[in-house]
């Protein structure tokens, strides 16, 4: 009972059964966010492939790629953020597989410098044989060669992220739809949102990744591979 004059305690908000807050995703997208991923993946490398009959705009591949790999990159990059930096050391790493890879990383940085030396030696040539004596002219098609290569270079290097990315979740969380509770995924992350939880960790799968990532990139790139004309007018 309260006295004249007094104002009353305002009514506490209704929490859910769950003890949720803020955004709650669809049951259907709880209940299987892999396989809502696999779907929204599918249905764009569909387009990636019909981009190769009904010819769209030259872009349009990049944008297809895009958007195949946006939900699972997002939910990744929302997951890796919340992990701390100590995860990324192994946990049971043994010596021979500490230099096992090392060896691996320092073969793999000796070809792709081989591979570089011998591609500039030879772009140097043939631009030196196309361009003649003319420095200006050797200038403007080396710059001219530069510029075509980005793409390229841009999707190499964009597809290393995405394996490293796809590597470190498998020792994160595992190739379940939903890890098991010895994953070593971060406690506090959306700790709050059990749900949303679910979701984002379901669609930060490795496989996924590297199928919408990987995958659609490579395909990509088969059927859309554009040729480079040279103009020397």
């Amino acid at each position: 009972m309260s006295t004249a004059g007094e104002e009353l305690p305002a009514p506490k908000p209704k929490s859910t059964a769950t003890g949720q807050t803020g955004w709650h995703p669809p049951a259907w997208l709880v209940r299987n966010p892999l396989h809502a991923g696999w779907i929204w993946t599918g249905s764009w490398a569909a387009l990636i492939v019909a981009d190769e009959f009904l010819d769209f705009a030259g872009w349009a591949w990049y944008a297809f790629v895009g958007m195949a790999a946006l939900p699972t990159l997002g939910c990744t990059v929302a997951l890796l953020h919340a992990t701390p930096r100590r995860y990324l050391r192994p946990a049971k790493e043994s010596v021979l597989s500490h230099f096992f890879v090392r060896f691996l990383a320092l073969t793999a940085a000796f070809l792709v410098w081989g591979i570089s030396v011998v591609a500039s030696a030879s772009v140097s040539t043939t631009v030196q044989a196309l361009a003649g004596d003319s420095e200006r002219a050797v200038t403007s098609l080396g710059l001219n060669l530069l510029v075509a290569a980005v793409p390229l270079v841009v999707s190499v290097l964009w597809m290393a992220l995405i394996v490293r990315c796809a590597w470190f979740l498998r020792r994160l969380r595992g190739w379940h739809q939903v890890p098991s509770r010895d994953s070593r995924l971060p406690k506090k992350f959306l700790r709050s949102s059990p749900d949303l939880r679910r979701v984002v960790v379901g669609l930060a799968h490795p496989g996924l990744l590297l199928v919408a990532g990987l995958g659609t990139s490579i395909l990509a790139l088969l059927l859309g591979a554009g040729e480079l004309t040279i103009d020397l007018d």
